[in-house]
């Protein structure tokens, strides 16, 4: 399946909501689950907003200032549910590796 630009990017969007949502919540840890870039990873989560997706920073209590984990706060017009029955369709057509 060759995906467009676009719907690589709305994937991609959906999968780090989904993967947040279950608790890979950090930029640390998206990249080691999906194996995308950094950068890459910090502007999806950026993104999130275009979609009305809310994602939050949650700051690690006495921690340094960017040690902590976003957390899903509204999916707005995205059924999560979906997105979870989809997952692995998504996973696949992206590329990433299967989660471990």
């Amino acid at each position: 399946m060759t995906l467009s630009k676009t719907q690589s990017s709305f994937y991609r969007r959906l999968y780090l909501a989904h993967l947040i949502e279950h608790g890979i919540a950090s930029v640390p840890a998206l990249v080691e689950a999906t194996g995308m870039p950094r950068r890459t990873a910090q502007d999806t989560l950026k993104a999130l907003e275009e979609l009305d997706v809310r994602c939050e920073f949650r700051p690690t209590p006495g921690e340094r200032h960017n040690s902590g984990r976003y957390a899903i706060v509204d999916w707005g017009p995205i059924d999560p549910s979906w997105v979870a029955r989809h997952v692995d369709r998504i996973r696949v057509a992206l590329g990433y590796p299967p989660l471990v």
